[in-house]
């Protein structure tokens, strides 16, 4: 029995399938199932930290992750507006933009 690529491997796996290993075996495999956060926990801190980033393209994923892991369209539109006080007004607004992206194809 096949096991489905993940999308990392769907991404980049011809390409890269060392870094694809480590996001699915240590990061998602290890870090992720981490008993000391909920999924939900670690789902708010990594989209905290990709808005005071601004790191957009991960910010896709992570939203639609964070939603899969309990969090509500409304609490992550606060978490980007809290944000804009503390990452910065430009880095707020871009986030703002990709989760109105995200969420509208929801």
């Amino acid at each position: 029995m096949s096991k489905e690529p993940s999308a990392a491997q769907k991404m980049i796996g011809d390409f890269a399938p060392k870094l694809v290993e480590l996001t699915d075996r240590v990061l998602f495999g290890e870090v992720w199932e981490r008993q000391e956060l909920s999924k939900r926990d670690r789902s708010l801190a990594s989209v905290a930290a990709l808005v005071a980033m601004n790191r957009p393209d991960q910010l896709r994923f992570h939203l639609n992750y964070a939603v899969q892991n309990g969090m509500k369209k409304e609490e992550l539109i606060e978490v980007i507006t809290h944000l804009a006080f503390y990452s910065g007004w430009p880095n707020a607004m871009s986030a703002i933009m990709v989760a109105k992206e995200v969420f509208s194809k929801a």
